[in-house]
């Protein structure tokens, strides 16, 4: 969860999200904001993705701030 939004766009732009499981998924703290998340879209064509609940464990993102925002 520690990935910056500059690291997955540095990841998404070299291609390496084209394999699976690859560096193509990014689990990180998310501040649900439309507008940002169009944004993000724009720039490196990624869109948000929701987890099963098993993999977001309670608290894992308690204190963190969004990678985009």
């Amino acid at each position: 969860m520690d990935a910056t939004y500059e690291e997955m766009k540095e990841a998404l732009e070299s291609d390496e999200a084209g394999t699976y499981p690859g560096n193509g998924l990014f689990l990180v703290p998310w501040k649900c904001d439309a507008e940002n998340e169009d944004k993000i879209k724009e720039e490196c064509k990624a869109t948000i993705r929701c987890y099963p609940l098993n993999v977001n464990e309670a608290g894992m993102a308690e204190g963190k701030k969004c990678f985009y925002s």
